[in-house]
């Protein structure tokens, strides 16, 4: 294989799952995903996280490659979740003096996932572990996304190995370095990764992204995705609005239908939007089109219209499992509109309106709901809540 270098001495060790159909066996990736790992050769020698346990493998000898039978001290672990820890019980049976580097919550994962450690080194902020000319420095941030999360910051070449921060679905297509591939054909599976896995703890990326702030940093490489090297500013700027809920001018229109009501009135609702001068407008049915693809859209628009059918007296399945996931996720500064339909009893507009009362967003309108098919009383509410949601896009 060909060997990666981020400098003269810091190794790239990655590898591509294009097998997996669900990351985490929730979101799809359909472009598949990488697992990075990282390798100091100094003195000492220290990896930077593991990879995936289906590539245990390949890491094993690839890790053989580059050292030629030196034994590696330090295994620094930034990140505890399986996808980047799968092969730390093999690193530690291959190198069984390893020293593992962790900050006071680690090692209760490493016990909880794999054995009881034996040579730890616990690190807090500001700590710092000479390597030879390679000296690391730890920072905890904790919750992004994960209570233990900590990055380490390589301070001779100025790289910020910053564990599942700054990461990517997607694998890595030949390039490695963010400028060997072309950004805008990531910039979705970026996003995606951020609002999916990252996206409940703004708040905590907010605080991470400050107390980073005084790092020179050149380059990061993330667990997941490409290392970014050249176009920083790119993947640092985009990270900074999404955590603090910057949205653009646009709405996303969501539907749960049976028969075709409910959509209709989305239609409808959908066509004010683009004669009132809306560009941006995203329609889903919430049966076809999974959450995370929704849930993206809704962090990148201000606007969120969502409708349901009743269903056994309560929101259509698809609807509700959206609104759960929206409600988790603590998504906030949105403007909101409500619609829906039934044929013998309520439930779909009634339970979207609790969803309303808690989560604090901006309700435009009254809500809209119709008994049976659209007639032309309700279909005038409809174009009434699209040009409430206009009036407040557009101000």
């Amino acid at each position: 294989m060909h060997q990666v270098k981020l400098a003269d001495n810091i190794y790239y060790l990655g590898y591509n799952d294009r097998r997996t159909n669900l990351f985490e066996n929730i979101w799809p990736i359909p472009n598949g995903v990488s697992y990075n790992s990282y390798l100091i050769d100094d003195e000492k020698v220290a990896l930077i996280d593991t990879v995936e346990r289906a590539f245990i493998d390949d890491y094993l000898e690839d890790i053989d490659a580059i050292l030629q039978g030196k034994p590696v001290d330090y295994l620094v672990i930034n990140h505890m979740e399986p996808d980047h820890s799968g092969a730390l019980r093999a690193i530690v049976m291959k190198y069984p003096n390893i020293t593992l580097v962790g900050n006071k919550k680690t090692f209760g994962f490493v016990e909880s996932f794999y054995m009881k450690p034996v040579n730890t080194l616990e690190i807090h902020d500001d700590s710092t572990l000479e390597l030879g000319k390679t000296k690391l420095q730890f920072q905890t941030i904790p919750m992004v996304h994960w209570p233990e999360t900590m990055v380490s910051y390589e301070e001779t070449n100025k790289i910020l190995f910053s564990g599942d921060a700054f990461g990517s679905f997607g694998t890595l297509d030949g390039g490695v370095f963010d400028d060997e591939i072309n950004l805008e054909h990531y910039e979705n599976d970026i996003m995606r990764y951020f609002t999916n896995i990252v996206g409940k703890y703004c708040p905590h990326t907010q605080r991470a992204i400050k107390k980073l702030a005084p790092l020179d940093i050149k380059m990061i490489g993330a667990t997941h995705g490409p290392i970014w090297r050249t176009n920083l500013d790119w993947v640092l700027s985009r990270y900074n609005k999404w955590s603090t809920y910057t949205t653009d001018p646009g709405v996303v229109v969501v539907y749960g239908s049976m028969y075709g009501n409910t959509q209709k009135m989305a239609e409808v609702i959908a066509r004010q939007l683009s004669v009132r001068g809306i560009k941006d407008i995203r329609v889903y049915d919430a049966s076809k089109t999974h959450k995370s693809y929704i849930i993206n859209d809704i962090f990148r628009y201000k606007g969120f219209i969502v409708g349901s059918c009743a269903y056994n007296n309560a929101m259509f399945p698809n609807v509700e499992n959206l609104i759960t996931t929206v409600e988790h996720m603590g998504v906030r500064e949105h403007l909101l509109g409500v619609f829906g339909s039934f044929a013998w009893n309520g439930g779909g507009v009634k339970n979207l309106m609790k969803f309303a009362d808690s989560c604090g967003w901006d309700l435009v309108s009254d809500p809209v709901e119709e008994k049976g098919a659209l007639k032309e009383e309700k279909y005038q509410k409809c174009i009434d809540l699209a040009n409430a949601m206009a009036d407040k896009i557009l101000a």
